[in-house]
């Protein structure tokens, strides 16, 4: 079956309120979160998979400077690799801009803007030396939704990080010694997807699904439903009636999915 037979049956399908998998329009694949499955290379690791799906997720910490405008504050760095082994779609080579998309608007700005970490406490001499958290997702397999696998995957990890011992007197960090000290969420930014495909919204999309769609959106919330980032993709405009269901649909979603780390 071609491409484009394929994409007008899940149109068709989704038009009728069903899938080609059987699942509602609101309904998430099995999700699987395994911890610590990088425990001799990372401070804190996961593998998340969402369906078919498979994303893996490391935190790395540094020792450092800090910003000449945030002498108190730590930081983060996120990265995001789309390796070639999970799609024919992705290559070798410099970031695209759809990983730079997942990591800046989905990764970053989640975890800045809902507040998630409290960079301050990642000081340790003020003005001297602070800790940066180097966050890194990789994609595994690439059966649709990405973004909602990498944002669950940085969370479990960052929630299986631990730090390693630092030598304040020596300046250097024992990377084979790990504290028992964790890095502190105050927040669980959790992104969901929605795709806008006719005049239907889907929740969890896979691959084919993603290319029927005429718009996306990730929306990240957290618990009391504040709204920390949005990403818009496709070609197709959203109206405001549109963008409010949706983030209705996600702050829903969201508040489901964040049982999975309780």
């Amino acid at each position: 079956m071609s491409n484009g037979i394929v994409t007008s049956h899940i149109i068709n399908l989704i038009d009728k309120d069903s899938r080609l998998d059987g699942r509602k329009l609101d309904q998430f694949r099995d999700i699987k979160i395994e911890y610590g499955v990088s425990a001799k290379s990372a401070e804190g690791s996961a593998l998340v998979k969402i369906g078919k799906t498979e994303v893996v997720a490391g935190i790395k910490m540094e020792v450092g400077e800090p910003y000449p405008d945030r002498l108190d504050e730590g930081t983060i760095i996120a990265n995001v690799e789309l390796l070639p082994l999970s799609s024919g779609e992705f290559e070798s080579g410099p970031p695209t801009i759809k990983s730079i998309e997942l990591a800046r608007s989905v990764v970053d700005r989640g975890l800045r803007e809902s507040k998630a970490i409290d960079f301050k406490k990642l000081t340790i001499k003020k003005g001297e030396k602070v800790w940066t958290i180097l966050i890194d997702a990789y994609s595994i397999n690439d059966d649709g939704n990405l973004a909602d696998a990498i944002g669950l995957a940085t969370l479990a990890a960052i929630k299986d990080a631990k730090f390693p011992k630092y030598d304040e007197k020596e300046e250097k960090i024992d990377y084979k010694e790990k504290t028992k000290k964790g890095i502190e969420l105050k927040e669980l930014p959790i992104p969901v997807t929605v795709l806008k495909i006719k005049n239907k919204f889907i929740l969890d999309p896979t691959l084919d699904e993603e290319n029927a769609m005429g718009a996306r959106l990730t929306v990240t919330t957290v618990e009391d439903g504040r709204i920390c980032a949005l990403q818009k993709g496709g070609i197709s405009p959203l109206t405001p009636e549109d963008t409010e269901k949706i983030i209705e649909l996600a702050t829903k979603k969201g508040k489901e999915l964040r049982k999975l780390f309780k």
